[in-house]
């Protein structure tokens, strides 16, 4: 299949379409090095940024003691995101502080409920290995509702064992992505969460950000992979001919997509960790005149 392929794709289109919405030279000024990746065991996040171009620091879980973190980084933790007693009141400390955390599936029980408790938890109802329509809610987002559309629903993949998220304080909790699949068939409808923790932000998805499959449910989602990309994009001769050269024979629009959702999510992230620097520097700034 096309995934590796579809990513960097995906990340493409992400770029044109933020030039199009003239948000996109104010987004690259994030700087590569605040992006932390936490080696894990089931999920690959790394692979993402490898496939898109993106710099990144790398530790392993054993070595995250050793780390030196700031509240102006972006923390992605692989799945299963086993840290001990030290490496959790580190991770606190981070967050509470202005640091970023992003999370992915068994890292609900191991890391979130644990450091963060009364938030988000895991409602004990292991998903199936399956692949399930989710839905994006970006009306209320400025970023998300930039760059996606609010009638797609792409394919996300669940490995067996995933764990479905159960919110506790719906007051706190945003949910930016749901599934009415996985609601019906495990209790709860999020996939993709994040609340606010002292001046940081925390983020969780259920299963695995690298999506390893997509799956075809109808003719459109067979279709070749560069439909999607004129569905998404005004289309000019340049970026034609840019395209076509990126495609691969075998990338299909339903894996396109699901890249396009899960890429978009991860720069939704970069974007919110961005305008909070932002705000806190004009506070600081402020506080010093």
């Amino acid at each position: 299949m096309g995934m590796p392929n579809a990513y960097k794709v995906a990340n493409e289109m992400l770029k044109d379409r933020m030039k199009d919405k003239g948000m996109f030279d104010e987004f690259k000024e994030l700087e590569n090095s605040d992006i932390v990746v936490v080696k894990g065991t089931y999920d690959h996040i790394e692979r993402v940024f490898n496939n898109i171009g993106v710099e990144f620091g790398y530790v392993d879980s054993s070595n995250f003691n050793n780390f030196n973190l700031n509240p102006e980084q972006i923390i992605f933790i692989n799945c299963p995101g086993n840290l001990d007693p030290h490496g959790l009141r580190k991770l606190k400390s981070f967050v509470y502080n202005g640091g970023f955390l992003f999370t992915t599936d068994w890292a609900l029980k191991n890391i979130v409920e644990r450091v963060f408790p009364g938030y988000i938890e895991y409602n004990n109802r292991p998903t199936r290995d399956e692949v399930v329509r989710v839905e994006l809610l970006s009306n209320d987002d400025k970023f998300l509702n930039s760059i996606l559309s609010s009638d797609e629903e792409p394919l996300w993949w669940l490995e067996g064992s995933s764990y479905p998220i159960h919110i506790i304080d719906k007051n706190k909790v945003e949910v930016l992505v749901k599934s009415k699949e996985i609601e019906d068939n495990y209790g709860e409808s999020p996939v993709f969460v994040s609340f606010e923790y002292g001046e940081g932000k925390v983020y969780h998805m259920i299963s695995h950000f690298y999506l390893q499959k997509s799956e075809t449910r109808n003719k459109r989602d067979s279709s070749f992979g560069s439909e999607y990309l004129y569905e998404k994009l005004n289309i000019d001769q340049n970026k034609k001919e840019k395209y076509e050269r990126m495609f691969d024979d075998d990338t299909i629009l339903s894996e396109v997509e699901s890249a396009y959702s899960s890429s978009a999510l991860m720069n939704k992230v970069l974007w919110d960790k961005k305008k909070n620097q932002e705000r806190y520097k004009n506070v600081t700034e402020k506080q010093t005149k």
